[in-house]
């Protein structure tokens, strides 16, 4: 067989799309005890693996971020992280966002070139919520004009935040996105998450 590499390029759906941000290639589970206390994020389907995936997002918008420090997750080769939990309203993508994650000899990668959403509102007109696990690296926001390399003071702040001016160059390590509609009944069919875009697999 040729050593080049293979690509394959699919639609991205967004219910895929959710399983594939939480555990793309996620291991064995693990034969380890767990401890007293469950590690977050609770809820997930899937144990994020231990390889995080890249994130970037050109522009993005949202009604507010939170930010929780020193949350404990478990990833599906049964260790544990201690990262930063990032919770945002209504997040809304303007602009490109791009996830690529290497693990296994595997490179897969959800791209997005336009408007998309992470959690907007509900048929109801409810805000939806989505939750990263992991770390921005590099953000910029817009006050009055736009400022740059503000993680630090986010992550200092971090009990609201509001993002309705927009933020651009986002990139982050993250292990886990999760997206929920807080407001749902039980017989909704709301989709929270709508990014039509690509998935590219990357084989040797």
């Amino acid at each position: 067989m040729s050593a080049r590499a293979r690509h394959k390029a699919l639609a991205v759906p967004a219910a895929l799309l959710l399983a594939v941000v939480t555990a793309l290639w996620s291991g064995q589970p693990s034969s380890a005890a767990g401890p007293a206390a469950a590690p977050q994020p609770l809820g997930v389907p899937f144990l994020p693996a231990p390889d995080p995936l890249h994130v970037t997002i050109s522009s993005m918008v949202a009604v507010s971020m939170t930010v929780d420090k020193n949350v404990t997750i478990r990833l599906s080769d049964g260790t544990t992280r201690t990262t930063t939990q990032y919770t945002f309203t209504k997040l809304k993508i303007r602009s490109h966002m791009n996830v690529t994650q290497r693990a296994a000899g595997h490179t897969v990668t959800i791209d997005v070139p336009g408007e998309g959403s992470l959690g907007g509102y509900d048929s109801a007109g409810k805000p939806e919520t989505t939750t990263m696990w992991g770390n921005i690296t590099h953000v910029c926001v817009r006050v009055l004009v736009r400022i740059c390399g503000v993680q630090g003071l986010l992550d200092f702040f971090g009990s609201f935040i509001p993002l309705t001016a927009g933020a651009e160059d986002f990139v982050g390590e993250i292990y886990a996105i999760r997206t929920v509609d807080d407001h749902a009944a039980l017989d909704s069919t709301d989709n929270p998450v709508h990014l039509p875009g690509t998935i590219t697999v990357t084989t040797p």
